[in-house]
């Protein structure tokens, strides 16, 4: 998946749900960009800034980006994330270029410094999984977290 073929940024309505998707590099400034743009679409979406699911849905994204351009990169290919937002669920995508299944959730070694991402989205998302890509070549990891209603 490319930026030229794939839309940079979408955003949409359609009644009950929102809809906002982005093409990313695979890069670490590609995943922090997704992370901020992410938050700044919860935001408007009514997940305010500094609340407890704003928080965590920021780190589920940031979790699931990291890993995708860490383990998911491909030379020449960008990640994709898509979220979406139900009366009480948000869902998060993010797909990459490389199909191997996500490694299974365990503690790392406590000398090491990585590998704890999936084990924080497993603790904090109220379901994830893993799919191979629909449209080819990879791999989409999503996460949905249920939102809190006023």
């Amino acid at each position: 998946m490319t930026s030229e073929t794939t839309p940079l940024l979408r955003a949409e309505h359609s009644g009950t749900a929102e809809h906002f998707s982005m093409a990313f590099s695979s890069t670490p400034r590609g995943a922090r960009l997704a992370r901020r743009l992410a938050g700044e679409r919860l935001n408007a979406w009514g997940v305010p800034y500094g609340g407890d699911a704003h928080d965590t849905l920021a780190l589920i994204v940031g979790e699931l980006a990291a890993n995708a351009t860490w383990h998911g990169w491909s030379p020449g290919r960008d990640c994709h994330l898509a979220l979406t937002m139900t009366a009480t669920t948000v869902r998060v995508e993010v797909t990459d270029s490389r199909p191997e299944r996500p490694p299974r959730v365990a503690a790392p070694a406590e000398e090491r410094d990585t590998g704890r991402g999936l084990l924080l989205v497993d603790a904090l998302a109220s379901c994830w999984g893993w799919r191979p890509h629909s449209a080819g070549v990879g791999k989409t990891v999503w996460a949905e977290y249920t939102v809190e209603t006023p």
